[in-house]
């Protein structure tokens, strides 16, 4: 319940029960999203493996990266002084080596 408050569960719109439904929906979305990655791309990444997603948000999600155009190919250029840019781009590798879903 403390990953999906911080997810943004605890800041419902008091708009309507739609937008609220939808509120959730997102959230819990946001929270399994999270969980998933830690369990498929961050299991021996000792710092990140059980962080709270304020840490995680910090560390991984808000990164120091410039997105480029060249060649008509997109390239996404990690500051290499970031203290977290090893486990970034492992983390990148392994998700981009996953099988397919058939």
């Amino acid at each position: 319940m403390r990953t999906n408050k911080a997810m943004g569960l605890a800041n419902l719109p008091p708009a309507s029960w739609e937008v609220n439904r939808g509120w959730m929906l997102a959230a819990n979305l946001a929270a399994d999203l999270d969980a998933w990655l830690r369990l498929l791309a961050l299991h021996d990444v000792d710092d990140l493996v059980d962080a709270e997603p304020d840490t995680m948000r910090f560390r991984l999600y808000h990164l120091p990266a410039r997105l480029a155009d060249h060649a008509r190919r997109r390239w996404l250029r990690v500051e290499a002084t970031w203290p977290w840019a090893k486990a970034f781009a492992s983390c990148w590798q392994r998700l981009t080596t996953l099988p397919a879903v058939t």
